[in-house]
């Protein structure tokens, strides 16, 4: 996991590389290899041999101008690791069915090695788009409706070591929760059992989201919409959505 300590095997050739495609995956235009070079504090002939090595097995393309961005590889592994992932039984299509009943994107979510990740969306007119609730992305679990779901269905200790993880709880807007106490001070006004939990304005301003468990999985399902209120009948098909997950 990211911020381990260096292990004393590392294999400094592949550690290279990964950071050629991290720098090339960032930059907002394609790289040539001098500007690869100084960005990665490589020589250039390292960094020619590395950009050829990631070319030849498609995880870098060379582009006719002589420069680089990504390759077709890298988006074949995205999709193995959403993959990868055990999804409920018909996941995509309860997140289909409830995007098109709502009108509100509809996300699946859970915990993977400590961090939230959105595995699955499917988007609907009535919500933003949200850069950062995207498949394969991670999330803030405090200031989102699906991490929320999540902690608080989790034994308090493990809670508190989730959002340890996250250091510093980074603010989105005035109304983010600031401290683990904010959380933990949110979830337990929460009626017992098993509940819709409601985010307003606390991930983007003038955007309400909510999210719910599914009843005996580690996942939950999640909508989002305009403003700071949400549509009561889109709750009740949130909450049938994942009666059906649950159910299958």
């Amino acid at each position: 996991m990211t911020g381990d300590a260096q292990p004393s095997d590392l294999i400094r050739s592949v550690s290279r590389a990964l950071r050629v495609l991290e720098e090339v995956a960032r930059a907002d235009r394609p790289l040539p290899v001098k500007v690869i070079a100084r960005r990665c504090g490589l020589n250039l002939s390292t960094s020619y041999h590395l950009v050829r090595t990631l070319c030849y097995e498609g995880y870098l393309h060379r582009r006719p101008e002589g420069d680089y961005l990504l390759g077709s590889k890298v988006a074949e592994r995205f999709h193995d690791m959403l993959d990868g992932f055990e999804r409920p039984p018909h996941a995509g299509s309860v997140l289909r069915h409830l995007a098109e009943a709502t009108g509100h994107t509809a996300y699946l979510a859970q915990f993977a090695d400590g961090r939230l990740l959105v595995v699955d969306v499917a988007e609907g007119p009535r919500s933003p788009w949200l850069e950062d609730l995207q498949a394969g992305l991670e999330t803030a679990p405090h200031a989102t409706a699906l991490g929320k779901a999540l902690l608080r269905a989790l034994p308090a200790r493990d809670r508190r070591e989730i959002l340890t993880g996250y250091g510093r709880l980074p603010r989105f807007t005035s109304a983010t929760p600031a401290t683990m106490e904010d959380v933990e001070e949110e979830l337990a006004s929460l009626p017992p059992g098993q509940v819709v939990v409601e985010e307003h304005g606390q991930f983007r301003e003038q955007v309400a989201c909510a999210g719910v468990v599914v009843a005996g999985t580690a996942w939950a399902i999640g909508i989002s919409t305009r403003g700071l209120e949400l549509p009561a009948p889109a709750v009740a098909l949130l909450t049938a959505a994942a009666r059906d997950l649950a159910g299958a």
